[in-house]
């Protein structure tokens, strides 16, 4: 996948549209995994084996459990990020940010921050007061959260597995959003 034109278009997703991108997802999903992120996958890993995951998520944009967004550039997915909206009763105003995912061939369009504005800003709509999020320690996805106003709570070592395998710690972000 080659990105060229850098008019991108930010969309909250519907179920029905989430299944119809399920192609660019799973290529986006697929390129940042082989791209070295750690996203919860192992290598090897190609879109197909994305493809039940993005049915899992559609599913639950239908439930209403989830928030989905996505950047199109050229008619295509290359990018997309996640708001887990939390269903306990005691936490109606917290959402988990997940997968702020950039396809590398799009990367550089500021497509990052224009999907973390168009989340924060509905998962506010719908009532979110504070995000939170975990990301790979030492990775570009650290760094770049600051820069968004996110705050840096700490680390957790031995949290996950980088996708090839290797002990990978995780940072814990939150923001307050709306209100």
């Amino acid at each position: 996948m080659t990105v060229t034109d850098d008019t991108a278009t930010i969309r909250i997703l519907s179920a029905d549209e989430a299944r119809a991108a399920n192609a660019d997802l799973c290529e986006t999903l697929s390129d940042c995994i082989n791209g070295g992120a750690s996203l919860g996958f192992m290598l090897p890993f190609g879109p197909k084996d994305a493809e039940g995951y993005w049915y899992e998520i559609a599913d639950a944009v239908e439930a209403g459990g989830i928030i989905l967004a996505v950047a199109e550039v050229g008619g295509r997915v290359v990018g997309t990020v996640q708001v887990g909206l939390a269903s306990k009763p005691n936490q109606p105003h917290r959402g988990d940010l997940m997968k702020l995912l950039v396809h590398r061939s799009a990367r550089g369009l500021g497509l990052s921050r224009q999907l973390m504005a168009a989340v924060e800003g509905e998962a506010a709509r719908r009532g979110r007061t504070l995000l939170v999020l975990d990301t790979a320690t030492g990775s570009d996805a650290e760094r770049i959260y600051p820069r968004f106003g996110w705050e840096r709570v700490g680390v957790i070592p031995d949290y996950a597995l980088w996708p090839e395998g290797g002990f990978c710690a995780t940072t814990l972000f939150y923001k307050r959003i709306g209100g």
